[in-house]
């Protein structure tokens, strides 16, 4: 018998469990004349569940589900492995199991046996028989072999578990890759109404970001973008030039770290003939052809200290003189300038006007970093897709989930732009419509004792991801990265969610 069951358990399907757990203990049960026999399995949380039970005629099977918790002696006995046997009850009960004495007597229960089983680490139960009608003795021989019949059932309950656990994977990976095919539709489907310059965002922060553009869009006040290097400022500018009043006419832009020192000032205000050596010709400058329209001064902490006044002239009184003229140009120019610098404490070491400095600094509006908008890398993955798509001829159909979950966990130190040029290297070597990207080039590393660009985030981000790749994104343990940094696991994970780092492998 205890073979055929073996056989019978070994390739049993998941949904034929519980009718040959019961049809095994009824054999079993009529094989050695009980009147009752169950199976059951003792939880992490100390629940003593029935999981099969099995009756003759004119007994009631235990009820499947939770054991009450009136049997306190008994559970005890349960949840501490032991070996329960029972010859002649209620005689052979202790004082203390006065519930379980009076259940003996109710129903006419006369002899027990129950058997501790245990598989490995998965499993911890028990089979028990009972008799009615008689009482019973329990040799050793008899109780070692019928432990066989539960360790097999056993061992198909832990498969069976094993088996679900693997199903539920399979389906929570089914279930995320379609979502990331949906995702990546939706995104195809987004890029393909938005305007180049419409902004759309996922990200709170960014969020918050479009809002103010939305309130001071309208308005001709002096807006201040301050954020790192390629995190989208000129864009913004742009939207906020769309948005506005001025927009029939086209934004102009100055990077005012890209002129040479000594004509930054005939470009910005213009000159007349024969200003300089060289000045061949009267030339309007920026500001006049910005007139009536919104100027874009990008880089502003680089102008030159002698020009600030000038500048300032024109906020104040909107007018100006070209360089080699003495006749004052009126100008209706709204100025929207941007900075990677800190102004203010550019302000205290002497290097910025501070009259200037708050005169720009009416409506300043800081861009988070992309490392801090990790939201927005999809959705900014597929804008350049598409971009580049049109230009190169090249259908693209999704984003590989490997390259997508490589792009959420990088630190982005150059922002936008270097997601861009990412997103264009990958363009060049795509050869189907499945795009696979590869990051290039490792940052750039700086001799110690030297100052390092980016923020205090930055570098804990950096230093956070490269610990986690070395312990393969492992958090605890001996080798975890929280070991690693010597910080408590659930300190490292405070700080992965605040600083957007998120795990995916």
């Amino acid at each position: 018998m205890l073979v055929d069951l073996s056989s019978q358990f070994a390739n049993l399907a998941g949904d034929q469990f519980e009718t040959a757990t019961r049809t095994a203990l009824s054999r079993v049960r009529d094989f050695l004349g009980f009147d009752r026999s169950a199976f059951g399995e003792i939880r992490e949380n100390g629940s003593i569940e029935v999981l099969s039970s099995s009756a003759i005629a004119g007994i009631d099977p235990l009820q499947v589900g939770t054991l009450p918790l009136d049997f306190a002696w008994y559970h005890r006995k349960l949840r501490a492995g032991e070996m329960i046997v029972l010859q002649s009850l209620p005689n052979d009960l202790p004082s203390e199991a006065t519930a379980e004495a009076e259940y003996c007597r109710s129903t006419g229960f006369r002899a027990h046996v129950n058997i501790p089983i245990s598989v490995g680490r998965h499993f911890s139960g028990f089979l028990g028989f009972g008799s009615f009608r008689e009482t019973r003795r329990w040799p050793v021989d008899l109780i070692s072999r019928t432990k066989l019949v539960g360790e097999i059932v056993a061992q198909a309950v832990a498969r069976k578990r094993s088996d679900e656990k693997l199903s539920a994977a399979w389906a929570e990976v089914k279930r995320l890759k379609d979502r990331l095919e949906q995702e990546n539709a939706y995104l195809r489907h987004v890029v393909q109404e938005k305007l180049p310059h419409g902004l759309t965002s996922h990200s709170p922060r960014f969020q918050a970001v479009i809002e103010e553009v939305g309130q001071v869009a309208r308005a001709n006040t002096t807006v201040l973008l301050l954020g790192e290097t390629g995190s989208g400022k000129e864009v913004l500018a742009q939207a906020i030039h769309e948005a506005s009043g001025r927009k029939d006419r086209p934004m102009v832009k100055v990077n005012c770290a890209a002129l040479p020192s000594a004509l930054i000032e005939s470009e910005l205000f213009g000159r007349e003939k024969g200003a300089f050596t060289g000045a061949l010709a009267r030339q309007a400058g920026r500001f006049e052809i910005a007139d009536g329209s919104t100027i874009f001064l990008d880089e502003i902490g680089e102008l030159p200290l002698e020009l600030q006044p000038k500048l300032l002239r024109v906020l104040q009184e909107g007018e100006f003189e070209r360089l080699g003229s003495a006749r004052t140009i009126k100008v209706d120019v709204r100025v929207i300038a941007a900075t990677n610098r800190d102004l203010a404490q550019a302000t205290r070491d002497g290097r910025f006007r501070e009259d200037l400095f708050y005169r720009l600094d009416v409506f300043p509006i800081e861009l988070p970093p992309l490392r801090e908008r990790p939201e927005d890398i999809p959705l900014l993955s597929w804008i350049f897709v598409k971009e580049f798509s049109n230009s190169m001829g090249k259908q693209i159909e999704k984003i590989s989930a490997d390259s997508m979950s490589t792009l959420m966990v990088h630190s982005w130190p150059g922002n936008i732009r270097e997601l861009r040029n990412v997103i264009e290297r990958a363009m060049i070597l795509a050869r189907g419509p499945v795009l696979q990207v590869k990051l290039g080039h490792k940052p750039i590393q700086r001799d110690s004792g030297k100052p390092m660009d980016g923020t205090l985030n930055q570098a804990e981000r950096t230093h956070i991801v490269r610990a986690l790749e070395r312990s393969g994104w492992r958090i605890r343990g001996a080798n975890g990265a929280a070991g690693q940094l010597g910080i408590k696991p659930t300190t490292l994970e405070s700080r992965m969610k605040k600083l957007g780092i998120v795990q995916t492998r």
